[in-house]
């Protein structure tokens, strides 16, 4: 067999070998408590442009989804079987371009929805929308935050019986009571229901996106 052959040969494996490592964005591993991806780093697979007025359409490449800002709002929505209760959320985000909120993330809270905004009101408010009628910049979820553009930021969110709690940079900047409280989003991200992800006319670059099932009471399967 020729030198030439074998090197064909060699490429052609290891590029079926690539493509087999494409992750699954089924999203179903995440039941049994381990991190499950609901990005697979390479297309929207699971997901669909959110049905915002003049939107940035959203892409992925290298391994980054990319929300582009759009006239008001842009984003994604998760198409796919997603839980209501007891489950956490982790993910990396950068804001591209633009000066606001490069991450609203809208999620299920039982058969309601919020939303964690990060970035928002100029470029600096982050907090849960919302909260007995209140967004984010006017509960007591309200913290202030000098993203830098460019700049990677992991963010975590946890679901749980009465309680809504986020971290930023592993530092915990939510940590709310929801019993006997009304859960709601602001009308203009309603189309990111049941789950959804949201930028308003800024460019946001997202990683590493996951998810995984919490038992009752918050503990990891």
């Amino acid at each position: 067999m020729s030198l030439k052959l074998i090197r064909l040969l060699s490429f052609v494996l290891i590029a079926s070998s690539l493509a087999g490592c494409q992750l699954s964005t089924s999203g179903e591993n995440g039941h049994n408590g381990n991190w499950a991806p609901l990005f697979n780093g390479q297309d929207l697979d699971g997901w669909k442009q959110s049905d915002f007025l003049n939107p940035g359409v959203a892409y992925s490449g290298n391994r980054q989804l990319v929300i582009p800002a759009g006239e008001i709002l842009s984003g994604i929505t998760w198409t796919k079987d997603f839980p209501k209760m007891d489950y956490e959320i982790r993910l990396e985000a950068m804001r591209a371009g633009g000066s606001d909120f490069f991450c609203g993330l809208t999620f299920p809270v039982n058969d309601s929805h919020a939303s964690l905004i990060l970035g928002g009101w100029g470029g600096t408010v982050c907090g849960i929308s919302c909260l007995d009628g209140e967004d984010a910049a006017n509960n007591e979820t309200t913290t202030s935050t000098n993203f830098k553009n460019g700049v990677w930021y992991p963010i975590r969110l946890r679901v749980t019986k009465n309680k809504l709690e986020a971290w930023l940079q592993n530092e915990q900047i939510v940590d709310a009571d929801t019993k006997d409280r009304e859960i709601g989003v602001r009308i203009e991200v309603e189309e990111s229901r049941p789950l959804g992800l949201a930028t308003f006319q800024t460019t946001a670059a997202l990683r590493n996106i996951s998810w995984r099932k919490l038992t009752a009471g918050g503990g990891k399967n």
